[in-house]
């Protein structure tokens, strides 16, 4: 019998050998990353130390309903919830790749009644017809993880657990973007239905004023047909208008969890504050986005997996162990001479496989090229989207000072049109030609703010909101979904 210290000795070298890999060394893809922005306009900042709220950066706009209607989104969006238990799966998942690092134990127990043949073979004149069987055995095995098959699984299953956090991330701001627009976009609707409906009013004392001129012979039926033309296209207008909100009230109940039958929001003209958000490096923007963090951790699972491909090419050991009893006799069941036991290693290797290994070689080669090309793309697109919400920010806001002066100058052009033709100094067309100005430069004015604002949720999103990579982040995201009962 070898010596305690000698067995030891070869319990650890054989463990040993179970640290090896045949997987590459993992590098994260090289993605084309500039130095900086382009430069951006007064109301964002671009100092790297700067950093959105990890949690609520909806927040920054300083509108309670908006913070009360994503809290819905996150306690009862079932796509939320959807994405959450997605990340349940793939973390359940890596806990069954781990259960190979460690040895598999079973035990069981039987009774029997048994019949034998009596036309076997073996049956011989003093073997019994009927006997009983009770056993009592025990079993253990260990795959020796020799050429880091178990191991490199174990990475693969954990890049995909961490990859399907950040998809939780993702999906989670995707749909907390989503609502801050079309909030956004409901206010500035609830704005033009406001001003389409003074509008409206406007006119109908126009008409009236005409209708009035005209019974007494100052103008023609021509400018009160002109008066009622305006005012039919304006209420037209405004039902369309109406209609826009109808569409965007369901989407937000949608996006809370709750019927479209049932949800209402009352009217607001008061648009949320533009805030300044913190812009960093680019970077950096390959931490916060949880697309990209996603992309990245496939990759790093494309890699692992190559390593589970190659040691297919290598022999497999697992180490057995059984034993336990068998007896024909209840009451001899745990004596002595009813044990029995079996202790060996077992070798295999695949001889041969008509090149079904090298192919799965070359599968996981080209998924991880795959997987490292759709992380490179996914950074593009994302600096890409950062600069382009950047541009329109900028140039929106150019854009409203612009379009302040128009509104200012066609609001005057009407109001002097107006008193001239009651003076009858010119024509109702003219009096109908500056109201359509007025009206599209007013209705120009709205849409601009609307715009910038819908951009600078798209910025928040484009720079992965309140996004944080590693693990914290990881479990962050668990307990907020569990508890908020996404379970």
């Amino acid at each position: 019998m070898k010596k305690p210290e000698s067995l030891a000795a070869t319990i650890a070298a054989t463990l040993a050998l179970g640290a090896c890999s045949m997987a590459p060394t993992y590098k994260p893809p090289e993605a084309p990353v500039a130095e900086h922005y382009q430069p951006a306009g007064p109301w964002t900042t671009a100092q790297p130390s700067d950093q959105l709220p990890r949690e609520g950066w909806w927040t920054l706009y300083g509108d309670d309903r908006l913070n009360n209607l994503e809290q819905q989104l996150i306690d009862h969006n079932p796509d939320l919830a959807a994405a959450f238990a997605s990340y349940q799966q793939s973390r359940d998942y890596l806990a069954q790749v781990r259960a190979d690092l460690f040895p598999q134990v079973s035990a069981g127990a039987g009774a029997q009644r048994n019949r034998a043949s009596l036309n076997s073979p073996l049956h011989g004149a003093t073997s019994p017809e009927y006997y009983d069987l009770y056993s009592a055995t025990a079993q253990a095995s260990y795959e020796v993880d020799l050429w880091g098959r178990v191991h490199d699984n174990v990475a693969a299953g954990r890049a995909s657990m961490q990859a399907s956090a950040a998809d939780l991330a993702s999906v989670r701001l995707s749909l907390e973007a989503s609502l801050a627009d079309s909030y956004v976009q409901l206010v500035g609707v609830d704005r033009q239905i406001d001003l389409l409906q003074g509008t409206v009013d406007a006119y109908q004392r126009a008409l009236q004023l005409t209708t009035t001129l005209h019974e007494g012979g100052a103008v023609s039926g021509l400018d009160v047909d002109r008066a009622q033309t305006q005012l039919a296209s304006t209420r037209s207008q405004l039902s369309q208008t109406k209609a826009q909100r109808e569409v965007l009230l369901h989407a937000i109940a949608s996006l809370v969890g709750q019927p479209a039958s049932d949800f209402t929001l009352g009217a607001k003209t008061d648009l949320p504050g533009l805030p300044v958000i913190p812009v960093g490096l680019p970077s950096t923007l390959l931490e916060r986005r949880p697309d990209i963090a996603a992309a990245e951790r496939r990759t790093a699972e494309a890699n692992a997996q190559i390593g589970v491909a190659r040691s297919a090419f290598f022999p497999s050991l697992t180490l057995s162990a059984g034993g336990g009893y068998t007896s024909g006799a209840w009451g001899n069941l745990l004596n002595a001479p009813s044990t029995l036991w079996a202790l060996g290693p077992n070798l295999l290797l695949n001889v041969f496989d008509g090149g079904r290994r090298r192919a799965q070689v070359a599968s996981a080669h080209a998924a991880f090229d795959e997987a490292s090309a759709h992380y490179r793309s996914t950074a593009l697109a994302a600096f890409q989207q950062v600069e382009d919400n950047q541009s329109l920010l900028k140039n929106y806001g150019n854009a409203l000072v612009d379009q302040q002066d128009a509104t200012t100058a066609a609001d005057r052009t009407l109001k002097l049109s107006t008193a001239l033709y009651k003076q009858g100094a010119n024509s109702y067309l003219d009096v109908v030609t500056a109201q359509v100005d007025s009206l599209n430069a007013h209705l120009g004015l709205l849409s601009l703010q609307t715009n910038q604002l819908r951009a600078s949720v798209q910025l928040v999103r484009a720079l992965g909101g309140g996004w944080q990579g590693g693990d914290i982040a990881v479990k962050q995201l668990a307990q907020d979904a569990q508890a908020h009962g996404m379970k």
